[in-house]
């Protein structure tokens, strides 16, 4: 889970992070991931140079960049260069591990995961996840298991964070079957721990989980102790098992990130996919609604715990037909952030709002009890739009391929703290 933030956070971007240069040889640069420790910032996505906050002084870093959280300072001496694009980075004061789309680490073959030195941007090669191809688009340590999602290996793995091994702990819970007509191979999206690592709920293009069905989303229980296995929780939604109406294969397997609550009782899920096939298939707010309502271009709140043995939403806020790709729930507010024009826009499109709907330019903050649109509305306008958020305990990160933030000039990476 995010980390619980006691408020919502200011919409005026700090004015010292570095940016993202667009280049012959990468003309439309994205941010992608970020993660923080020991007062350095690690950011990964596709760009060949950055520059500091003046644009003054520009830096050769390929699609991996270290900058000082408090000035913005690129840090030179933590030098790694990739040959794809970097999905995943999970910074530690004893490793930083890298994921992505690359085949290559600073000229040597290693596919889709390494772990670094925080220091100096070398390989530590005691680490040897032993991937041979596929992608990884999230890790995540937790209670000394580094969790992994994405098309390598099993799709899902809990590995040694020392040794890369697999420890097992997916062993009985084997993801299989692209759903028909969807990009790519059997893969894990993204994935989302509760506070209280007891519950992993995953997204991705699969159609079984174990023996059972579970198509673009299940929920794993996890063993209590490390050397334990998870086992597959009975609670599903049937409405993830239905198409939206888009039959683009890259939106097929439309849902996307997910993230717990701090209390871990409740999760929110995004999407792409279009709008939903059938208007009947539309939540609306404070309405009657019907079951099996969708979560298409939006982002949906469901609850674990409650009685309800069809898993109904709690709320669905839809922004008309534009993707969300992210969320990320602090307690105040649920970020989302994407390409898109609306929020609270159930009956409209993307290029045009109806009713209620409220204009938020790729990203926006919703109310997790009501699932209205807060007030924060910095703009961020994107091509593809922002695929990370990392809450921390004095603010709000954002990567993405945006030129500005709140009108600001801020390409790529914007940190905007607490009030």
């Amino acid at each position: 889970a995010s980390v619980a933030q006691p408020a919502v956070v200011s919409e005026n971007p700090v004015d010292y992070t570095p940016d993202l240069v667009p280049t012959t040889r990468a003309r439309h640069p994205h941010a992608d991931a970020i993660d923080v420790t020991g007062g350095t910032a690690y950011v990964g996505g596709r760009f060949n140079d950055v520059s500091d906050s003046t644009g003054k002084t520009q830096y050769a870093e390929k699609n991996f960049v270290a900058f000082d959280v408090d000035t913005g300072a690129v840090q030179t001496s933590i030098a790694a260069t990739f040959n794809g694009t970097v999905w995943a980075v999970e910074a530690t004061r004893r490793g930083i591990y890298v994921g992505g789309a690359f085949t290559k680490v600073n000229g040597s073959s290693d596919p889709a995961l390494v772990k670094l030195s925080p220091t100096t941007g070398k390989i530590m090669r005691s680490f040897d996840a032993h991937f041979v191809h596929g992608q990884i688009n999230q890790i995540q340590l937790v209670n000394g298991q580094l969790f992994v999602a994405g098309s390598a290996g099993t799709k899902l793995m809990a590995l040694d964070p020392m040794t890369g091994a697999d420890v097992g702990t997916f062993s009985n819970l084997p993801i299989t079957g692209a759903i028909p007509h969807a990009r790519g191979n059997v893969s894990v999206f993204h994935f989302a721990i509760n506070s209280g690592a007891t519950r992993l709920v995953a997204t991705g293009n699969f159609e079984s989980v174990g023996s059972a069905s579970r198509t673009r989303l299940f929920v794993a229980d996890l063993p209590s102790k490390p050397g334990g296995t998870a086992s597959l929780d009975p609670w599903y939604y049937t409405g993830f098992a239905k198409p939206c109406s888009s039959t683009e294969a890259r939106r097929i397997a439309y849902l996307q990130d997910v993230d717990f609550s701090p209390t871990g009782n409740e999760f929110t899920v995004t999407a792409t996919g279009n709008v939903p096939l059938h208007t009947n298939e539309i939540w609306h707010q404070g309405a009657s609604n019907p079951p099996g309502t969708m979560v298409c271009d939006g982002a949906g709140r469901f609850s674990l715990s409650n009685g309800d043995s069809t898993h109904q939403p709690l709320w669905i806020n839809y922004t008309g037909g534009d993707s969300i790709w992210s969320d990320a729930d602090t307690g105040a507010a649920v970020y989302v952030m994407g390409h898109f024009q609306w929020l609270d826009n159930p009956d409209g499109r993307g290029s045009h709002g109806v009713g209620n709907a409220v204009q938020r330019y790729g990203v926006g903050a919703i109310d997790p009890q009501t699932g209205l649109a807060l007030s924060w509305n910095p703009p961020v306008p994107s091509s593809m739009g922002g695929k990370q958020f990392l809450p921390t305990s004095t603010g709000l990160w954002a990567v993405s391929d945006s030129h500005s933030f709140d009108k600001e000039s801020h390409f790529g990476i914007a940190y905007v703290p607490l009030p």
